[in-house]
């Protein structure tokens, strides 16, 4: 991956918490527990969801960049959705999200080519390196933006 590629990946990470803001502009209390269909999250979830796992994608990246050949966990989204009672309000939760990728993208920008090229082992995915890492989580906010616009709008139908 290019520098030129790595900025533009790094702009879209940046832009991930203004793309799930702008899904939940408005967002009324029936909308938040909406689901497009049995066994989808709601929007309510998703911004759970995009809590722990910017978390977790924060620690990653760091374990990365300041241990050589981590051990990165994987975890099961769904056991966390179960048990972390992601029926509790959402706005600390997005919150955290902001914030946890506020301090990753701050990281991000200032890493040298070296650092680039570091890697560790996923449990699930095998090789995993920085670039991988962003590769995935770049576009992550993005995808769940859409989901969550999705749900919204099976409580509009619902109502319809």
């Amino acid at each position: 991956m290019d520098s030129k590629e790595r900025d533009r990946l790094i702009a879209l990470y940046r832009d991930g918490y203004r793309a799930v803001v702008e899904a939940l502009y408005n967002v009324e209390e029936e909308e938040l527990d909406a689901r497009e269909a049995p066994g989808k999250w709601s929007a309510r979830e998703i911004v759970h969801h995009l809590a722990d796992s910017e978390m977790t994608a924060a620690v990653r990246v760091r374990l990365l960049l300041a241990t050589d050949r981590p051990t990165i966990h994987g975890y099961d989204q769904d056991e966390f959705a179960r048990r972390l009672h992601y029926d509790r309000p959402h706005q600390s939760s997005l919150e955290a999200f902001r914030y946890a990728r506020e301090t990753t993208a701050q990281i991000l920008e200032r890493m040298t080519e070296a650092e680039w090229l570091r890697e560790g082992t996923h449990t699930e995915a095998g090789s995993f390196g920085v670039e991988k890492w962003l590769l995935i989580y770049s576009e992550h906010a993005h995808r769940h933006a859409r989901q969550i616009m999705q749900a919204r709008s099976a409580a509009v139908k619902k109502d319809s």
